[in-house]
């Protein structure tokens, strides 16, 4: 069972120090046979025969081989449906919940069978880290142990699969219990069962060990379906480093997506394997978001990355955008070929249906289809799940249900949503409880400034009957556990650091930080260029002073550099304190009823 402890000053923290785990390194005949390994005929439950059992088929007279891929992305442990309309909900339509998902995958997988395809299953990273306490509380087993039951297949690894460093990845993937206290800080790995690990094959090709060289995971796995091969090459997108904590990537080196794949595919059209998938987890961003089916003025890394990539790869599945597009895209023989993603947390799944020549081995690439499905919420739901979610919601019930505040005047959320100068009420919410929390002091020295990542921000605060504010709520919001740290930045540093939220490699996505004690104006919308108006730059109401040294606070994934912040890295008198959902969960309580205030911090100049 999960424990409750007498405090939470440490709540779900995860020290690598304070863990310990004991597992055997696969050995290096072992890590062949996983990169080359056929199809088995085992289906995990809720993979119907539309799964690995019809790999095995005999070849029959047809010249072709019909293959069906059904590929997910960006799930971040959503077992449960949200009750978020903005990340709950196709154009309208609510979708999700794994319950539901394991029930349209088993259609689908039906109806490929009855038309004669092979079925395979398929992630392209992201299926854990950012999570929900339902399985954050349980270091994402329950995400792992619902992927099983999916019936997924193979998933290459994304950046948040690092967030609780590789170590605890290869855990993930072959099973264990970490020595966590048996749930002394709320986090409870193996609560009433030894956990197995993951059926599926995660692969990682340009995710290399920086002692030896090797990957941590196999580059690629080859499946055959009805006696043709097919290579599936898995990777995530080689910024991971920038935007996870320097722990969870020590040791690792991330190389270039193009490049290894292309060396990659090389390596298997030499072996004789024509038909080539890219799981890759990095994307794009079509102009019109809604079009889930179409990909309309698609932009972003992925349009690069593909424009380079062999034409011996025959279909790109995608992810870290969360976002949903179906392309048509020039390989460079000028071919097209489909590059796929699937949104996020389970609301869309990519039905994409290939003919391969038994002549060539190849595909046939005029005969690609593919359909973003969207996952809705009136189909039965699978029971395997369901009693899945239930057992693991009534482990983290007394967590999660506990009332931290209350937000006033019948209002239901904190928003994040920002305004024209990209603030938001939320992010103020959330740096004003970091500015305020004890946690960080040292010397009798007050943090005078805060700032936030706006991507460590994943929902709006909810309320629900009464404005009631749960901590499991709270803990949609900032699920990454990650510490607070005070630090000394001079006022020439901070303008510095206000000036990398739209230069180097911002410059393409500005990255807009939230802060509390801080006020400024700057120039600039859209693609920029941006300008900040360092007179305007003001700290706690008097005029920022560039000699002067401030006590500055932070999360540890921007203490560490993070988000291309580099400047948070130069900072001296670095001090860690509590978490960050602590001081979140704190401050709500000494606010007790919460009233959002105004968006005036930071002001857009003319």
């Amino acid at each position: 069972m999960l424990l409750m402890p007498r405090t939470r000053s440490r709540l779900l923290a995860v020290l690598a120090a304070a863990t310990t785990l004991t597992m055997a390194p696969l050995t290096a005949q072992a890590a062949r046979t996983a990169q080359v390994a056929p199809a088995t005929t085992a289906a995990a439950p809720f993979a119907s025969a539309g799964t690995e059992a019809v790999q095995q088929q005999r070849p029959g007279p047809s010249r072709k081989v019909l293959l069906q891929i059904l590929a997910l992305n960006d799930f971040h442990g959503q077992l449960e449906k949200s009750t978020s309309s903005s990340s709950g909900a196709i154009n309208g339509t609510p979708a999700g919940g794994a319950e539901y998902l394991a029930t349209h995958l088993r259609q689908l997988r039906r109806k490929a069978v009855a038309n004669g395809r092979s079925s395979i299953t398929v992630a392209a990273g992201d299926l854990i880290g950012a999570t929900p306490l339902i399985s954050a509380a349980f270091h994402d087993e329950p995400t792992i142990e619902a992927m099983n039951r999916l019936g997924l297949r193979i998933s290459s690894v994304g950046n948040h699969e690092f967030d609780e460093g590789g170590r605890e990845l290869l855990r993930m993937q072959r099973g264990g219990c970490l020595d966590d206290g048996d749930g002394a800080n709320n986090q409870n790995s193996c609560p009433d069962h030894t956990f197995k690990g993951a059926d599926f094959q995660y692969l990682a090709a340009n995710v290399e060990r920086t002692s030896n060289g090797r990957t941590i995971f196999p580059a690629v796995s080859v499946k055959r379906f009805k006696g043709v091969p097919v290579g599936f090459i898995g990777m995530t997108l080689q910024n991971t480093p920038n935007i996870v904590t320097k722990s969870g990537v020590r040791g690792l080196r991330f190389t270039d997506e193009v490049r290894t794949a292309n060396r990659v595919a090389k390596r298997l059209d030499r072996r004789g394997i024509r038909s080539i998938v890219v799981l890759v987890h990095e994307g794009g961003f079509p102009a019109d978001p809604s079009a889930y089916n179409s990909c309309p003025g698609i932009s972003g890394p992925i349009v690069d990355i593909n424009r380079g990539l062999s034409p011996r790869i025959d279909v790109v599945v995608t992810g870290h955008t969360h976002q949903a597009y179906k392309c048509r895209l020039e390989d460079p023989d000028d071919n097209r070929r489909l590059v796929t993603s699937a949104s996020s947390l389970g609301r869309l799944v990519t039905d994409i249906k290939l003919s391969i020549s038994r002549r060539t081995g190849d595909v046939i690439r005029p005969s690609e289809r593919a359909s973003n499905r969207v996952v809705t919420q009136d189909v039965r739901r699978a029971r395997g799940i369901s009693e899945l979610i239930a057992k693991y919601s009534k482990l983290v019930l007394p967590i999660s249900s506990e009332v931290i505040g209350h937000l006033a005047g019948g209002a239901t959320a904190v928003t994040e949503t920002v305004d024209e100068s990209q603030e938001s009420p939320l992010g103020n919410l959330i740096a004003d409880s970091q500015k305020a929390d004890p946690s960080t002091v040292t010397g009798n020295r007050p943090t005078e400034i805060a700032f936030m990542n706006p991507g460590g921000i994943r929902s709006d605060l909810t309320a629900g009957a009464g404005g009631a504010i749960t901590f499991g709520s709270a803990f949609t919001v900032q699920p990454f556990n990650n510490y607070l740290v005070s630090m000394d930045l001079t006022g020439a540093q901070i303008l510095a650091l206000l000036e990398q939220q739209w230069t180097g490699e911002n410059a393409a996505e500005p990255r807009i930080l939230s802060v509390s004690g801080l006020t400024y104006s700057y120039r600039g919308t859209g693609p920029g260029p941006y300008e900040l108006l360092p007179q305007t730059v003001r700290v706690n109401g008097t005029a920022l002073d560039e000699g002067r040294t401030y006590r500055v606070v932070a999360n540890s994934f921007l203490a560490d550099g993070g988000d291309a912040f580099s400047e948070f890295a130069e900072a001296t008198g670095t001090f860690f304190g509590g978490l960050d959902i602590d001081a979140l969960a704190d401050y709500l309580k000494a606010n007790d009823p919460y009233t959002p205030g105004p968006t005036d911090r930071i002001t857009l100049a003319p």
